[in-house]
Order: structure tokens, then C-alpha cells, then sequence
């Protein structure tokens, strides 16, 4: 008889096709998830003039999806530690795709902002739970590298957001890009019946021969007796509380993480919601505007891929400082109205700093915590961040509004990602003594 260790196991293992498959499947939820995220954005300028909006109004219909982005990451974060990881899934995939598509029969601003709602409590808790997912599956060395390559379909799906909207708005209005959300549904039940459920959460509940048959898949050449017992060994039992993320000197740590969660996500729902009306308003023509933002995801995705390959070779906390630098350079930049090329490249490395640090951010609370409060401390990092993200479009509004200058308002657009820089900085810099007590505690 023999107790295994299936978390030495993924470490120690080769990154198969089992792997790859979560890999693959998280991608495809999180396309649609940025999908949702982001067509509130192409769709802004033409809600404006349909409804007559102002700008502070429009900046307020916006943050209704992000409240309840805030609320569904708090709310199915910690439900999925006692629930399972696949069931907090299935169930906020139902939910935000579902009130998209209903989305697209809103004939006033208020039933907008109702169905946005309850879109965003599906969203919010999808992202958290499948960063959880995808982080237990892979293999420490290779862990940032595959949470971010994950990631990167939430910037594809903004991507198809950005697409579509070049497309179909000009031609057919804003409504049927909230219809598109009826494809998503069909995929529900393949994803259902091919994503596993985590293997530490079915090992806690005795769940044995399920936790036996999702081993078999990981290593398919290892042979288990009649006697063997599955575990999940960590090195802190805990309970998923919010108290437990302030715990055993994560509490600096803890607080820097939902600082820079708060000015990350203040920054990419600021610019996914207000970017191409701005540059529509600077003389941009609305094609350039659009693309703006296509740019902007298409930055995000390479950024998120790139960061989660140094983060794993040089630390993750380091290149997230690096990363905020470059988001307040490029952002204060892109307000002096530069020619089309430069613009594009501006907003790319803009969504590379910005939407690719969030995903760097994620995989940062990730290995922070223990398992047994993971999905906890992604869901309240989610939540704070959420709150950022509320701001965001809201104080884009009210600024806009003002009609202060173009170089005036980026510049203070850039001013998040400088506190951000710093907050990571405290950050590593914690880390890395805690690192460092902890190497010679052992020694």
C-alpha cells in the first residue's frame, strides 16, 4: 500500500495531452468570456447616439457588467473550493452567455444594464476558477507559462469582439453582436463531458476512483496497486476564508497584489470601453477606432504569452514591474495623436501591459496560495480588481466629459499603471525575502 502524491507527480511529469486538452478547453471558454468583456466597448459609440447618452451615462452603463463582475468572482470563487472547480465553471459559462444573448433584445438603457449584470456575475466567476484549474494541472516549472497561454484566449476573444464589430455594426446595428453569444451554448455540453474536475478537490472529497481514472490520463504509463491511495499534499492545511489569505506573512504580499489587481483592471476596462470613441473624437475614422481595439487584444495576448515565459525564468513579480513601466510610457504616449502605425503600436504594447499583466497577475495569486484557498484568494484578488474595474470606465466618463485636453487625459490614464509598478515592486521585494527566510529556515 502506498499514499501518492499526485501534486509531485504533475511537477515532476512531462506536459501531455491531458494537459494540453485543459489547456485547450480553458482557452475556449475564456474567448468567450473576453468576447462578452469586450463587446461593450465596439459597441459604445453607437449606443451613445442611438439612446443619447452622455458621457458620465455611458461610463455608468458600462460599470453595471463590471459590478457584476466584482459580485460573481467573490460569489463563485469561494463556492467553487466547496463545489468543485468544474461546476463553478459550467455554471458561470450558463449564466454570462445566456444574458448576453438576452442582451440583444434590450430596448432601453435600463434593461441593458440589468442583462450586463447578470452577464458579468457569470464572467467574473469563470476567470478565477479556470486560472485555478489550469494552475493545479500544470507542472510548477512550467506553470506561469501555461496560465498565461491559457489566458490569451480571453484576448482572442476580444479580438473577434473588435472583428465582428468592424463588420456587422456599420451594416446591422449593435444588437446582433450580442446574439453571436447563442453559438457559445452549444459548446457547453462538449466542454462538460471533456473538462476534468481538479484532482486535489475530488482527492479532499474521497473521491478516489474518480481522482484514480484522471491520474491514469496523466500518467498513463504508471501503475496503481489495489492499496495505493491517491493525495494531495501541501504544506498548510487550510480553510477557504478570506482570513486565511492574511495568514502565515502573506499579508503585505496580499494587499500589493489587490492594489495592482485594482489599477490592472481600472486600466484595461478604461481603455476596452473608451478607446475607440476617444480616437473617433481625435479624427480617427471609425474602422481605425475599431481596430484600435483589435490591436489593443491582439498586444494583450502576446503580451500575456511572452510574460508567462520570462515569469517562469526570471520571476513572475519582476516582469510584472517591468510590464507596468511600459503600460504608463505607451499610455501617456498614444494622447499625442500620433500617425495611424505608431498609434497601433502604441495601443499594442499598451494591451500587452495592460490586459497581458492581468493575466500575469492571475498566475501571481495563483502561486501565492495554497490550494485549499486558491480559488478563494483568485476570487477576492478578482473582486478588488473588479472594483478597479468599475472606476475605470466610469471615471473615463466623467473626465471625458470635461473635455480636458487629449495628452491631459492619457497622461492621467497612465497614472494607475505607475502605482501598480510600485506595488508590485513591494511586492517582489517581500517575496523574495520570504523566499530567501524560508531557503535558509530549511538549510
Amino acid at each position: 500500500m502506498r499514499n501518492i502524491d499526485v501534486n509531485e507527480i504533475i511537477d515532476s511529469g512531462p506536459f501531455g495531452r491531458f494537459q494540453w486538452t485543459v489547456v485547450a478547453l480553458c482557452a475556449l471558454l475564456l474567448v468567450v468570456d473576453g468576447y462578452d468583456v469586450f463587446v461593450a466597448g465596439t459597441v459604445l459609440p453607437t449606443l451613445i447616439a442611438e439612446w443619447g447618452l452622455t458621457k458620465p451615462q455611458a461610463g455608468t452603463l458600462q460599470a453595471w457588467a463590471l459590478f457584476g463582475m466584482m459580485f460573481g468572482a467573490l460569489i463563485f470563487g469561494p463556492l467553487a473550493d466547496r463545489i468543485g472547480r468544474k461546476k463553478g465553471i459550467a455554471i458561470s459559462f450558463l449564466l454570462f452567455t445566456v444574458a448576453t444573448l438576452l442582451t440583444g433584445f434590450a430596448n432601453t438603457p435600463d434593461q441593458f444594464k440589468l442583462f450586463r449584470f447578470f452577464a458579468g456575475l457569470g464572467c467574473g466567476g469563470l476567470m478565477p476558477n479556470a486560472v485555478a484549474l489550469m494552475n493545479e494541472y500544470a507542472p510548477k516549472r512550467l506553470r506561469g507559462t501555461m496560465v498565461a497561454l491559457m489566458f490569451s484566449g480571453y484576448s482572442v476573444g476580444g479580438m473577434v469582439a473588435a472583428g465582428l464589430g468592424i463588420g456587422l455594426i456599420p451594416h446591422y446595428g449593435w444588437k446582433p453582436m450580442f446574439f453571436v453569444a447563442a453559438v457559445p451554448l452549444l459548446l457547453l455540453p462538449f466542454v462538460l463531458w471533456k473538462l476534468p474536475e481538479s484532482l486535489g478537490f475530488l482527492i479532499r472529497q474521497g473521491e478516489q476512483e474518480k481522482a484514480r481514472r484522471i491520474y491514469a490520463r496523466i500518467a498513463p504509463s504508471a501503475r496503481l496497486e489495489s492499496g495505493d491511495t491517491l493525495v494531495f499534499t501541501e504544506k498548510r492545511g487550510a480553510s477557504a476564508s478570506i482570513a486565511e489569505l492574511f495568514r502565515h506573512q502573506r499579508a503585505l504580499r496580499t494587499v500589493m497584489l489587490w492594489v495592482a489587481f485594482f489599477c490592472c483592471l481600472l486600466l484595461v476596462y478604461l481603455l476596452s470601453s473608451w478607446l475607440p470613441k476617444v480616437l473617433q473624437e481625435a479624427g480617427y475614422a471609425e474602422k481605425a477606432s475599431l481596430l484600435s481595439l483589435f490591436s489593443l487584444n491582439f498586444g494583450g495576448m502576446a503580451g500575456a504569452i511572452a510574460g508567462g515565459w520570462l515569469g517562469d525564468r526570471f520571476g513572475l513579480p519582476k516582469v510584472v514591474v517591468g510590464y507596468f513601466l511600459a503600460a504608463a510610457a505607451s499610455i501617456a504616449l498614444i494622447g499625442y495623436t500620433p500617425s495611424a502605425g505608431l498609434l497601433f503600436l502604441l495601443v499594442f504594447v499598451a494591451g500587452a501591459t495592460t490586459i497581458g499583466t492581468q493575466i500575469l497577475l492571475y498566475a501571481s495569486v495563483a502561486q501565492l496560495y495554497n490550494l485549499s484557498v486558491r480559488s478563494t484568494g483568485l476570487g477576492w484578488a478578482s473582486g478588488v480588481g473588479r472594483i478597479g474595474a468599475i472606476v475605470g470606465p466610469t471615471l473615463g466618463g466623467v473626465l471625458l466629459a470635461r473635455e480636458l485636453p487629449l495628452q491631459q487625459n492619457f497622461l492621467i490614464f497612465a497614472i494607475p499603471a505607475m502605482v501598480s509598478a510600485l506595488a508590485m515592486l513591494i511586492f517582489a521585494v517581500s517575496n523574495a525575502r520570504r523566499t530567501e527566510a524560508a531557503q535558509l529556515a530549511v538549510a
